[in-house]
C-alpha cells in the first residue's frame, strides 16, 4: 500500500503512465503495486530520482509484434499475432516466458515482462526481463496443427532473439511439446545448437527439476515464511488453485513436507477432497490433466468422497495456507475476506499477480504473511537460468545438485525480501521488500551503464 507521505508522487507518476498506456488495465495495475512501494525509496535516494529510473523501467526496450499464418488440419489458413516485449537488459539477456492463450494481447505481455524484470533481479542470476507469446490457443489443436503454428510463429521470433540476446521459456499454454518444435525450427532456421530455450528436453540441453521447480519454488519459499514463526509446513491445511504445471509440483511438494492439499482446480471449477489428495491421487490428476488433457471434475468422478463445485474458485475452503497458482486476478477482495475470516496463515502467490490489489491490501491490513509472484515464483526462471548455465557448460547437473541450488536461491530471495520489507512491528511486508530489493540491483546497472 502506498506511504500516504508519498501518494502524491506516486499518483503523479501513475498519471503519466496512465496517459501513455490508457488500454492496458493489467500492465498498469502491476506498475502501480510496484510504484507504491518503490517511489518512497526513490524519494529517499534522490540519484534514482534526477536519472528518472524508474520512469525508464516501465518503457520496454523493445517490443515486436508479427503476424503468425499456418495451416489447419483442413488445409484452411489461420492468423494470430505473435509478440515479444523485450523489457530490460540491464543485468543479462532478456529472460521469460511465452504465453500462448486467447487473452493474449499486450497489456497482459507488458504486465509480466515488468514483472520479471523484479523477479529474475531477485533471483541473483544475470537475467533481463522478458515476455511474449500469441493469442494462439493450443487445447483442442492437433500435435500437427500445434507444431505448424509454432514453426510459423519462431520463424519469426528467430530474428530477435539468442543465447546471449534473448532465452524464452514456457509459460500458459506453452509445455515441453512446443518448446521442442521452437526449438528445432530455430536450429533449422539458424544451423546452431545453442541454449535458445529453457525448459527443453533432457535429451537436447534441459536441465532436471525444471518442470517442477515454479512449484516446488513456491514452497520453499512458503517454508521460509512459517520459519519466521518458528513454524512448518508439516500437519497444515493447504488450498491450491489451477491444476497445470505450477500447481501440480507445488501439490506434490506440499505433499513431501507434511502438508494436506484440499484442493486444486480448473476454468470449470474446483475439486475439494476432505481427507486430502496424497501422491498417488496426485499422479491421477497429472496423467489426467497432462496426458489426457482431461478436466479436473474427472478427479471427483474417480474417487470417493470428493465434492466438485462447478464455476467456483476454492478459496472459501477453510484452510492454512492459500496458494494461488492458476492465473491473474483470480483471488478478489471478497475471497480474501473469507480466508482471513478462516484465519489464514498464509497466502503465497504461484501465479503472476493472482491477487487483486484489494486482496493484498486486505491481507496486509490484517498482517497474514503474504508473498507476491515476483518473489515466491521466481524458482521457475531461477532453474532457467542454471539451465542456461548448463547449456554454456555442455554440462548437466544432478536432480539433487539442482534442486538444491534452487532451495538456497529460495532462501535468498527470502531474506532479500525480509532485509527491505520488516517493519518495526515485526510484520514483513513481502510486497516491498521484493520490489525495493530487485529494483535496486537493476537500477544501479541502469545508473551504472548512462542513459540508455
Amino acid at each position: 500500500m502506498a506511504n500516504n507521505k508519498y501518494e502524491a508522487q506516486v499518483n503523479e507518476f501513475m498519471e503519466a503512465v496512465s496517459k501513455r498506456d490508457a488500454q492496458q488495465p493489467e500492465f498498469l495495475q502491476a506498475v502501480k503495486e510496484v510504484a507504491e512501494t518503490v517511489i518512497p525509496f526513490i524519494e529517499e535516494n534522490p540519484k534514482y530520482k534526477q536519472a528518472k529510473i524508474l520512469e525508464r523501467m516501465v518503457e520496454p526496450e523493445r517490443v515486436v509484434m508479427f503476424r503468425v499464418p499456418w495451416l489447419d488440419d483442413n488445409g484452411d489458413v489461420q492468423i494470430n499475432r505473435g509478440y515479444r516485449i523485450e523489457m530490460n537488459s540491464a543485468i543479462g539477456p532478456y529472460k521469460g516466458g511465452l504465453r500462448f492463450h486467447p487473452s493474449v494481447d499486450i497489456s497482459i505481455l507488458k504486465f509480466l515482462a515488468f514483472e520479471q524484470v523484479f523477479k529474475n533481479s531477485l533471483t541473483t542470476l544475470p537475467m533481463g526481463g522478458g515476455k511474449g507469446g500469441s493469442d494462439f490457443n493450443p487445447k483442442g489443436k492437433s500435435d500437427n496443427e500445434v507444431m505448424k503454428f509454432c514453426q510459423s510463429f519462431m520463424t519469426e521470433l528467430c530474428r530477435h532473439i539468442g543465447p546471449n540476446t534473448d532465452v524464452p521459456a514456457g509459460d500458459i499454454g506453452v509445455g515441453g511439446r512446443e518448446i521442442g518444435f521452437m526449438f528445432g525450427q530455430y536450429k533449422r532456421i539458424r544451423n546452431e545448437f545453442t541454449g535458445i530455450l529453457t525448459g527443453k528436453g533432457r535429451e537436447y540441453g534441459g536441465s532436471l527439476i525444471r518442470p517442477e521447480a515454479t512449484g516446488y519454488g513456491a514452497v520453499y519459499f512458503t517454508h521460509n515464511m512459517l520459519e519466521t514463526k518458528g513454524d512448518s509446513l508439516n500437519g497444515k491445511n493447504v488450498v491450491i488453485s489451477g491444476s497445470g504445471n505450477v500447481a501440480q509440483y507445488a501439490a506434490e511438494k506440499v505433499i513431501q513436507l507434511g502438508g494436506k492439499v484440499l484442493t486444486l482446480s480448473d476454468s470449470k471449477g474446483y475439486v475439494y477432497d476432505a481427507n486430502g489428495i496424497d501422491a498417488e491421487k496426485l499422479a491421477f490428476i497429472m496423467d489426467l490433466k497432462n496426458v489426457k488433457r482431461g478436466r479436473i471434475k474427472e478427479y471427483a468422478d474417480a474417487y470417493d468422497g470428493v465434492e466438485f463445485h462447478e464455476g467456483q474458485t476454492p478459496w472459501g475452503t477453510k484452510c492454512d495456507i492459500a496458494l494461488p497458482c492458476a492465473t491473474q486476478n483470480e483471488l478478489h477482495e471478497e475471497d480474501a475476506k473469507v480466508l482471513v475470516s478462516n484465519g489464514i496463515l498464509a497466502v503465497t502467490e504461484g501465479a503472476n499477480m493472482p491477487c487483486t490489489p484489494e486482496a493484498m491490501h486486505l491481507f496486509e491490513q490484517n498482517k497474514v504473511m503474504y508473498s507476491p509472484g515476483k518473489a515466491s515464483n521466481a524458482g521457475g526462471v531461477a532453474v532457467s537460468g542454471l539451465e542456461m548455465s548448463q547449456n554454456s557448460l555442455r554440462y548437466s547437473w544432478t536432480r539433487e545438485e539442482v534442486d538444491e541450488k534452487l532451495k538456497n536461491i529460495m532462501k535468498s530471495i527470502h531474506e532479500d525480501c525480509v532485509k527491505y520489507g520488516k517493519r518495526e512491528d515485526g510484520y514483513i511486508d513481502y510486497v516491498t521488500g521484493a520490489n525495493v530489493a530487485g529494483f535496486i540491483k537493476v537500477a544501479d546497472a541502469m545508473m551504472a551503464q548512462g542513459v540508455v
